[in-house]
């Protein structure tokens, strides 16, 4: 099976990392962070969402692709505020994604919430 690498020019990384892979129809996007967004959860979980948005993109993909998010956060008590971002960015989905979404101390860069994702590209198979 061959991999492929899925980038978007100009996207900051914060490690030794690819922002995405495709392999087999399946799609596995690295957790993005948004820092120069804001230092507010609610500015940095758009942030991540439009790099997701992005990422999606240059794979030939949309939001409708997305099986499952996992979403970290710096403090589970910014959940009612990272949801609202997030529930309106799912909003139009037919189905919506599969999702967890949890605490997990000291992010990557000092971020606040890193998103994760997995998708399908239902063209390779069909």
């Amino acid at each position: 099976m061959q991999k492929k690498a899925i980038n978007v020019a100009g996207s900051k990384l914060y490690g030794p990392y690819t922002p995405g892979v495709m392999a087999g129809g399946m799609i596995w996007l690295s957790g993005q962070i948004d820092v120069e967004a804001g230092d507010d959860v609610k500015s940095q979980t758009s942030g991540a969402l439009a790099k997701i948005d992005a990422l999606l993109e240059a794979a030939g993909v949309g939001r409708d692709s997305i099986c499952f998010a996992q979403v970290l956060l710096d403090d589970i008590n910014d959940f009612a505020a990272m949801n609202e971002i997030y529930g309106a960015w799912v909003e139009d989905m037919k189905i919506k994604p599969a999702r967890a979404a949890f605490e997990a101390g000291a992010l990557p860069a000092g971020a606040k919430v890193e998103i994760v994702v997995q998708a399908i590209d239902s063209k390779c198979c069909e």
